[in-house]
């Protein structure tokens, strides 16, 4: 893809997220498309994408998703980003606590023809858990 058929693609990918749109953004994925995350581990095929994307969803009705600017570098493009949510079901075997959480993190994908082929998400998965209550911060010394 060119940098312009990145951006655009790009594009739709942020829509997709702001929409909450899990079937727009598993057809996004290459058919044995990949996500590693700390939250569901390694995610593949477009079944299981679009199956964690509706854990998620689902655990985090008003996930917003802010992104900055993509870094795009040929095939690749990086996108920091900060996630506002509150835990409203289950997640991980937690029942939903109503607490509100704010994690910040990035996202790198490896593009294909028109497809994400690989997502390796990175972000503060110690401080969601703090957030929704699995762990407790110590503070201080």
């Amino acid at each position: 893809m060119t940098r312009e058929e990145t951006t655009r693609f790009l594009e739709r990918w942020q829509q997709a997220w702001a929409a909450q749109d899990a079937t727009a953004l598993a057809n996004l994925y290459a058919a044995e498309g990949r996500i590693q995350s700390p939250m569901f581990g390694q995610v593949q095929g477009r079944a299981a994408v679009i199956e964690s994307f509706r854990k998620l969803f689902t655990a985090f009705p008003d996930w917003k998703l802010k992104m900055e600017q993509p870094i795009i570098d040929g095939n690749r493009a990086a996108i920091v980003c900060v996630i506002n949510a509150t835990h409203s079901a289950d997640f991980m075997g937690l029942p939903a606590t109503g607490r509100k959480v704010q994690v910040s993190g990035t996202v790198v994908l490896r593009l294909g023809e028109g497809t994400i082929e690989e997502e390796l998400r990175l972000y503060d998965f110690t401080g969601l858990l703090v957030q929704v209550g699995v762990l407790r911060a110590k503070v201080g010394h």
